[in-house]
């Protein structure tokens, strides 16, 4: 598939200058500071065989950066995880202590 059918917004621009936005093309964003995150911590049972775990999502940032604080919670609650999409999740319950955990890093939780 050629490089110009994956284009996103502008078809086509005079300005010889203007640099074109592909699909696919991988964004890197800025890591909001985090008193501006506005995280959600739930618990999820469905879908996982009968297993209980926490998840936290709504982070806005980069991915190692999100890699990072889902490290950083796995070791304070002593458990295993992973981070898919955008989500860490944590095996078991541990919403308050995850809540706790947050609030002390500074991010607002709800």
């Amino acid at each position: 598939m050629s490089k110009n059918k994956n284009k996103v917004g502008v078809v086509y621009s005079t300005n010889p200058d203007y640099q074109y936005q592909y699909e696919g093309d991988d964004e890197i964003r800025d890591t909001l500071p985090p008193q501006q995150q506005k995280l959600h911590v739930r618990m999820e049972r469905s879908g996982r065989g009968g297993k209980t775990v926490t998840v936290v999502d709504n982070f806005v940032g980069r991915d190692d950066d999100l890699n990072a604080l889902g490290k950083t919670l796995k070791v304070k609650c002593g458990v295993g995880g992973t981070i898919k999409e955008g989500q860490i999740i944590i095996q078991g319950d541990f919403r308050e202590r995850i809540v706790a955990l947050l609030r002390e890093m500074g991010y607002p939780v709800k």
